[in-house]
């Protein structure tokens, strides 16, 4: 595996990222969910670097990144996205993002469409209130004494009964991903939906879409993928029998969509 790599952005603030894949491919982008490091996408790694050069990154706040202290901004998170692009002097890439990486993928292709060949919205929405409910969650993590509580939320969020009651061993390398994120990072990224709402501003979006949606996703709802993809001229939907993380309960299809998309 790649050893990872780091570009400084303009607010001091270094993001990891890794690429892989052939330099002559297209660049396909990966943003993770909240709570994840981009091995969220390692069981995507091969089959994508067969027609890609994959760029994966940790959100500021998460993983390998820096953890700057305080609310983080979704218009900061895009402008990270745009920063790692210029340093790997990578002009259009397609994106894939899932969940708060579907948020970003949003806002770069509404602000940043010269950057963007073709947009994946996976298990995302463009509106996730009230902001009440986030303040709550900030003031929790931030007061618990560790992670486990927060991770187990996270996990009951994400995945099937089945999967969590039968200790897949999946799930319990997302456990250690949880409990291995810093608190301010996660409730910096917290602050950063709970402020974003794109669900007028993304009719403005022109780049091929498809939306992924999750049938059981009791996080970004069904009806969420639906009026995203109502609001995108052109937009595709396609609807898996999945709760939150359809890239890893759901590989095969989720791949057989994205690759039919991208390709």
């Amino acid at each position: 595996m790649n050893d990872l790599n780091f570009v400084t952005v303009g607010d001091g603030t270094r993001i990891a990222y890794r690429l892989e894949g052939e330099a002559n491919k297209p660049v396909l982008a990966l943003s993770n969910s909240i709570g994840t490091t981009l091995r969220m996408w390692d069981m995507q790694i091969e089959d994508l670097s067969k027609h890609f050069r994959v760029l994966r990154y940790d959100f500021r706040g998460h993983g390998a990144s820096s953890v700057p202290v305080g609310a983080y901004s979704l218009d900061r998170l895009g402008r990270d996205m745009i920063e790692l692009l210029d340093a790997l002097s990578i002009e259009r890439a397609h994106f894939l993002g899932l969940s708060l990486g579907g948020f970003v993928g949003q806002w770069l292709g509404v602000h940043a469409p010269e950057r963007i060949d073709r947009l994946i919205l996976s298990n995302t929405s463009s509106y996730l209130g009230p902001a009440r409910l986030f303040d709550e969650r900030i003031a929790a993590v931030l007061q618990a004494p560790d992670m486990s509580e927060t991770a187990e939320m996270f996990l009951g969020n994400w995945f099937p009964a089945p999967m969590l009651t039968g200790k897949a061993p999946v799930v319990e390398k997302f456990r250690a991903m949880l409990q291995a994120i810093d608190r301010h990072g996660l409730a910096g990224l917290y602050a950063a939906v709970r402020d974003a709402d794109l669900r007028r501003t993304i009719a403005l979006i022109s780049r091929p879409t498809l939306v992924i949606a999750g049938e059981h996703d009791t996080v970004t709802a069904l009806s969420h993928s639906e009026l995203i993809a109502a609001t995108l001229p052109g937009a595709k939907l396609v609807v898996l029998p999945a709760v939150h993380l359809s890239n890893v309960e759901y590989p095969a299809e989720f791949m057989e969509a994205a690759l039919g998309f991208l390709r």
